[in-house]
């Protein structure tokens, strides 16, 4: 099976309903207050990343599926039954962009024994991510807290869904400067339950997640020399939703490093949304601010390559009689080095 093919095994899971928001344990905890946080989807499928600012700042659902994790890409096989999934973690792999990856370690949390595996990697300076293969089992969500050294990672961790097929997720993994090597902790212990509803329109009832198997690895990835420039971005629709489309800004990062908009002050809502391309394309963000003030909100970026508007605004409320001016800054939380994303953001008015 190849890259690409992995990737699309990935969008089909996340086609399914979106699971319950679990209880991401103490890497969430360390990220609380934070802009950079990761959006997670709530099974009433309503963004989970509502931001309070001066003029009211939240999030319009949107599309299920559509904004995760990053490029997936390990090899893949059937899975028996038992408590090892047997989807291969390889040696080493290249990405789409040309991008090539190199196993650093390796490990395995089964569903039964420990809930704890540690590796010890060697820091050389180079990008790390994390891969995880699990096999979900249950009406929950499970995770794994990442530690470096001991403390709590910033970067998010992994999330095995809902689903029959094995899933497999890619995230990235910052280490601290300095020492040239690092201890990294897997850990699956959970405290408490975490809100289940099969159907949003019944309530919301305790759900116990349950261990699931997990194949593990960290790996450092080399961009290739002539970074590869992604596809445009597609474009957004003219209107979604009762929105209309009133202006556009596109740019490439690194690169564009902001984008400003114009706004009437006619008192009517307004929602900024964004989509990018490149393998890496769902690890930037974007920050607000109004009238140069920052309004302390942070949204992430849709990769759209196929299926409806994947529609998760932030909604920002404009003044009566007074224009204001809207300026959107990306970032992104690890490196993305050699390794180009094109975004677009659209402003709709309704």
């Amino acid at each position: 099976m190849t890259v690409r093919d992995l990737r699309d095994v990935l969008r089909e899971h996340g086609d399914a309903a979106p699971p319950p928001n679990p209880a991401r344990h103490e890497q969430v905890r360390a990220r609380i207050g934070r802009i950079r946080r990761r959006r997670r989807l709530l099974a009433t499928g309503t963004a989970a990343a509502a931001v309070a600012a001066v003029l009211g700042v939240v999030v319009l659902p949107g599309g299920p599926g559509q904004r995760g994790n990053t490029t997936v890409a390990v090899d893949s096989a059937a899975t028996p039954a038992g408590d090892t999934p047997t989807p291969k973690l390889p040696e080493t792999f290249t990405a789409p962009d040309g991008t090539v990856y190199r196993r650093l370690a390796m490990t395995s949390i089964g569903a039964t024994g420990s809930r704890k595996a540690t590796v010890t990697i060697p820091v050389t300076g180079k990008p790390l991510d994390v891969a995880g293969v699990c096999t979900p089992r249950g009406e929950a969500p499970s995770g794994i807290q990442i530690r470096i050294d001991g403390r709590p990672t910033t970067n998010g961790g992994l999330i095995c869904a809902r689903g029959r097929q094995p899933q497999r997720r890619l995230e990235p993994l910052t280490v601290p400067a300095g020492p040239d090597r690092a201890t990294i902790t897997f850990d699956t212990t959970t405290h408490g339950s975490t809100c289940g509803r099969p159907d949003p329109k019944n309530p919301c009832r305790p759900v116990t997640p349950e261990r699931v198997p997990w194949d593990l690895a960290v790996y450092e990835w080399t961009p290739p020399q002539q970074p590869v420039q992604p596809a445009a971005p597609k474009a957004f629709p003219r209107t979604s939703a009762g929105w209309k489309l009133a202006d556009t800004g596109t740019g490439t990062w690194p690169g564009k490093t902001s984008l400003t908009f114009r706004v009437r002050g006619d008192g009517g809502q307004i929602g900024l949304d964004a989509v990018c391309t490149g393998d890496l394309g769902a690890r930037l963000w974007f920050r607000y601010e109004i009238d140069g003030k920052d309004t302390g909100a942070a949204s992430g970026c849709a990769v759209w390559e196929k299926g409806p508007y994947p529609m998760a605004m932030t909604l920002f409320k404009s003044r009566k009689g007074k224009p204001m001016t809207i300026t959107v800054k990306p970032f992104v939380e690890s490196s993305v080095e050699g390794r180009p994303i094109r975004w677009s953001v659209g402003l709709f008015r309704r």
